[in-house]
This record gives structure tokens, C-alpha cells and sequence, in this order.
């Protein structure tokens, strides 16, 4: 995918600093919209700062916002628990299942100075919402996909108030509007060394993770446990002076059970850092980032009065599609299984057809799912898709899943996948009756 009618550097963010040097130089004050237009009046600034984005001004729509307005209507409540503080209450009122934890063990995020190996900052994830918790630190960390405006981020203070309140925070789009979330407010997932103390060693390299991403790339700085067949990968390790791996976990860094020996949990709510859990939201976060840039696209092309089946869009919708069918999903060779019960929660969500079937059903073995169609079609970010773009998913799907994608990657869908997936669509998204056949 390219960037197509947008000046976009190495990152929205630098971007973002030379635009507010470049006022500062000239002395002048001048609005935002004249300031990111040429000459000829095309917007050539920031994407999310366009007039029909304006990520910083509108008022969000996400789960965090909803529970926010509640709180302050006296409509909900949240409980302080001694050495959790509301981390608990927030997943239970958000609906985060406390199975989906993940450890990260690196010297990374908003809060690296509190992070280590030995304090590692776990994090707790539905499909809509992620929640940052260190041992000790002043404030959960929460980002929530809004289903207009993309990621959203918030934090809570971790002291026991009558009126907790989240407080919505800019200065994580420092980081998280960048090419590898597609130049939009959004999720990352990066794999990379660290030292004993959890810091990086970013000259041995990194990875930004998502389903494409072959395992044994995936997961360096973090914990893993379960079980991965043959599969190696970079979790539960730190690198040495000498810039060797050793483990961290007393039997070795691969097929950990548990983490006994490898770090202290005692107040974390869970002892896993479940290896399904990673898999899942490795292919989440991307598949969230595509619906949130598709969608910006569009409607800047509806507010520009230029097509929306522009190529930008209509390359965009391709890509969305081949992600939400795994079509360049990296194999599983020996399978996954978890500990958590995080498979057993996941699988049970979501609608299901006649037949019993749902795309929250887990494959494991060879692939990550046992119909290769994304969930997050039921999201609402797919929801909040124009609806002319909406149905340009849907007959792109029904291109590829009825044989005619054209291209030879589309063969590993087999015949008997393409049925099952166009059978459930049909069943569980009214919507798409008329063109998925």
C-alpha cells in the first residue's frame, strides 16, 4: 500500500513537529486548514488533522469514552483493590477477560522507566479495547479503537478517589502514527532484544508483528507460555553482553508451561502470558489499522468531492481483504496451545451460523483460525465504513472467495474454506446476502 494525494514522511509525527517549527519560523499565526492546503487548494497535510477526520477535536465514540460518561453520571462505579488498584474493576466494566494477558519484559511504552524483566508491564485486550498495567506504576494505561477516529488513548491514576475518571492522552501519537500502522492513531506489536535490564538492542534488529509474521520473529521482549510444537521464537530471553541469548525461564525459553523461576507475579492477575492470546492480537492490531485508514480515506475523498473508488481507496480495499482472509498468513508448523483459557474464551464469542460455526473459532494447528475470515468483520470499525465502501469489501470478497481473486496467493484458500466462509458471511452479516452468493 502506498501513500497516494497526502505528503507523509517518515512519520506523522515528525510531520507534525516540522508543521508547528514551520509556524513558529514565520511568525504568523495562520489556520490549520489554509496551512496544510497548496496552492491549488489540495490538502497535502497531516490525514488526521483533515476537516472530515479531526481526530483531536471529536468528541470519541470508544468503550473508554462510554464508561467515562457513565462514571461522571453516577451511572457506574469502579473499585480500588490494594495492590491492583482499579485494574480489575476496569476489565470487569470494559468486559477484558483477565485470560488474555500478555507480559511484556521490555524497557517500552509510556512507562519503561517502572518496566523490566523483573516488573514486566502486562497487557489485557477484547477486540476493541487494551489495558496497561505495571506493578507499582501511578496510572493504568488503556487504548481503545474508536470506531470513526481509530486508536484513542487514555490512563487512569492508580489511587482510590470517589470519582476516578479516565483522562484522554496526545502524546502517545508520538509513537503510535507511523508507518506500520498505516499513518493513523493505532495499535503496534513489535518483536526485538533486549538487555538483562530490559532495554533495547535495537542494532540486533526488530520486527513489527502481525499474522504475516513468521513465529520465529515474533515475541522478543516479551514472555510466552504454552505450548508451540517445533516453532522457536524470541520470547523469555534477554540478551547478554556478549550479546547472547539466555533465558529467563529455568527449563528454557521455549514450550514454558509456567513462568515459576523466570519472575516474581505476585500481584498480577494471572501467572500466563498465553501464547494464543499473542497470536491473536498479533493479527488484530493490523486488521483494526486497516479498517481506521480505509475508512479516513474515504471520507476525505467524500468531503474532497473526488471519488471514493479512488485508488487509494480501492488499493485499500484489496488489502483489507486479503488480511481478513489470512491470505498471506504465516504457517503454523507444530500448532499452538495455550494455558490461560483464553482460547476457550475467545472461541465462545461472536454469532454463530445454523450450522453452529462462527469466525471466532480457533484452527491452532496449522493456521490461526478454522475459517480463514477475520472477526473483526463484526467489529465496529467494519460497522462504521461508508457504506459504498462497505459494499466494495463485501464484492471483493465475494471476487476472491468465489475463485476469480486472480492471483496464484489466492490458492491456498481451499474450495471447501471459500464455501464455509461465504456460508457463514451470508448467515451471520445480512448485509452482504445480496453480493456474497
Amino acid at each position: 500500500m502506498r501513500n497516494v494525494g497526502i505528503v507523509q514522511p517518515e512519520s506523522a509525527a515528525r510531520r507534525r513537529l516540522f508543521l508547528a517549527a514551520a509556524v513558529v519560523a514565520c511568525g504568523t499565526v495562520v489556520t490549520g486548514l489554509a496551512f496544510q492546503r497548496d496552492s491549488k487548494g489540495a490538502w497535502v497535510g497531516l490525514l488526521d488533522e483533515h476537516p472530515a477526520i479531526e481526530y483531536a477535536t471529536r468528541p470519541p465514540r470508544d468503550r473508554i469514552a462510554g464508561l467515562n460518561r457513565a462514571l461522571d453520571a453516577g451511572q457506574a462505579s469502579l473499585t480500588f483493590e490494594p495492590q491492583t488498584g482499579y485494574l480489575r474493576s476496569v476489565l470487569r466494566a470494559l468486559q477484558v477477560p483477565v485470560e488474555s494477558q500478555m507480559l511484556v519484559l521490555s524497557r517500552t511504552g509510556v512507562q519503561r522507566l517502572v518496566t523490566s524483566p523483573a516488573n514486566p508491564r502486562a497487557l489485557y485486550y477484547n477486540d476493541a479495547v487494551a489495558v496497561g498495567f505495571i506493578r507499582g506504576s501511578p496510572f493504568l494505561e488503556l487504548v481503545a479503537h474508536d470506531p470513526e477516529q481509530g486508536a484513542v488513548f487514555y490512563t487512569i491514576n492508580q489511587r482510590d478517589t470517589p470519582r476516578p475518571a479516565f483522562s484522554r492522552q496526545t502524546a502517545c501519537l508520538t509513537c503510535h502514527v507511523a508507518a506500520t500502522t498505516l499513518e493513523v492513531p493505532g495499535f503496534m506489536t513489535r518483536s526485538l532484544r533486549t538487555a538483562p535490564d530490559g532495554t533495547l538492542k535495537l542494532r540486533l534488529g526488530s520486527h513489527h508483528v502481525d499474522h504475516r509474521t513468521p513465529i520465529a520473529q515474533r515475541w522478543g521482549g516479551w514472555f510466552v507460555t504454552g505450548r508451540h510444537g517445533r516453532m522457536p521464537h524470541l520470547g523469555n530471553v534477554v540478551t547478554n553482553a556478549a550479546d547472547v541469548p539466555v533465558s529467563l525461564v529455568p527449563g528454557g525459553a521455549l514450550n514454558a508451561r509456567t513462568l515459576d523461576g523466570a519472575v516474581d507475579l505476585s500481584g498480577y492477575l494471572s501467572g500466563h502470558s498465553d501464547v494464543v492470546a499473542l497470536a491473536v492480537f498479533d493479527h488484530q492490531t493490523r486488521a483494526l489499522n486497516l479498517l481506521t485508514r480505509l475508512a479516513w480515506e474515504a471520507r476525505v475523498a467524500a468531503h474532497e468531492g473526488t471519488p471514493v473508488d479512488s485508488p487509494m481507496v480501492n488499493e485499500l480495499v484489496t488489502d483489507l481483504v486479503d488480511y481478513l482472509l489470512f491470505v498471506d498468513e504465516a504457517p503454523l508448523d507444530g500448532g499452538l496451545r495455550g494455558g490461560s483459557g483464553f482460547a476457550e474464551w475467545f472461541s465462545a464469542q461472536g454469532v454463530r451460523d445454523a450450522q453452529g460455526r462462527s469466525l471466532h473459532q480457533l484452527d491452532l494447528d496449522t493456521r490461526l483460525l478454522r475459517y480463514p475470515c477475520s472477526y473483526t468483520i463484526y467489529s465496529p470499525a467494519f460497522e462504521a465504513l461508508p457504506p459504498p465502501v462497505k459494499i466494495a469489501v463485501f464484492r471483493r470478497l465475494q471476487q476472491v472467495l468465489s475463485g476469480a481473486g486472480g492471483a496464484p496467493k489466492y490458492a491456498r484458500l481451499s474450495a471447501s474454506d471459500r464455501q464455509a466462509v461465504r456460508e457463514i458471511l451470508r448467515a451471520t452479516r445480512p448485509d452482504a446476502v445480496q453480493i456474497i452468493h
